[in-house]
């Protein structure tokens, strides 16, 4: 869902109310940026959210509107990481900045997870077939630094041009933005690595 953040809860209000009175089941797809604010480690299906960021506040409230709204056995809240693919526009934007000779923003002290479209499309499949509930965290299960994974996804390109890097730094320190499974594991077709990631966003 796109649009002003607060046409988006409305609509979320919305949605929750309908679900209420329906009994119908709703998916949220949230972000790991409901948990911006922490910093030290990565984070865990029933840790709790905090944001910084605007974004990360939007998808906490809309959270908290199904959690308020309905019982657990009517919503999943699926959180999510970067997400790449094929045509992802993340990929595509660092693609296109590498042939342009345009610096690729990377952060060297951010550590992820990460996955693909086509993975995640399986997780919600898996997910509304089995009528799951509760919150998932639908990332890789491994971690790695930013900078390292774009490194890596550049060099799968196999461009004629070299990268050329714009490093941001936010901290003086690793910091973490990652949303690791622990309660809630998918099977282990399900699951994912980041060099899968790498791998199945460039194969169409």
């Amino acid at each position: 869902m796109r649009g002003p953040f607060q046409d988006q809860i409305e609509a979320h209000h919305l949605i929750a109310e309908y679900a209420a009175m329906s009994g119908a089941r709703v998916i949220l797809l949230s972000s790991a940026n409901v948990f911006d604010a922490f910093s030290h480690y990565p984070s865990y299906e029933h840790d709790k959210t905090l944001s910084e960021s605007v974004y990360g506040k939007l998808k906490m409230r809309c959270e908290h509107i199904l959690m308020r709204s309905l019982p657990e056995n009517q919503y999943a809240i699926c959180r999510l990481p970067m997400v790449f693919g094929p045509t992802s526009p993340r990929l595509m934007e660092i693609k296109n900045s590498v042939l342009l000779h345009q610096p690729v923003e990377v952060f060297p002290h951010l550590i992820i997870n990460t996955t693909t479209d086509g993975k995640l499309s399986q997780q919600l499949h898996y997910i509304i077939n089995r009528n799951l509930s509760g919150i998932f965290h639908l990332g890789s299960k491994d971690l790695i630094h930013h900078k390292e994974f774009v490194r890596e996804l550049i060099e799968m390109f196999d461009l004629p041009q070299k990268a050329i890097f714009k490093n941001v730094y936010t901290s003086n320190f690793d910091r973490y933005l990652a949303v690791l499974p622990r309660d809630n594991k998918l099977p282990k077709h399900l699951q994912i690595t980041n060099e899968e990631v790498v791998q199945g966003s460039l194969k169409l």
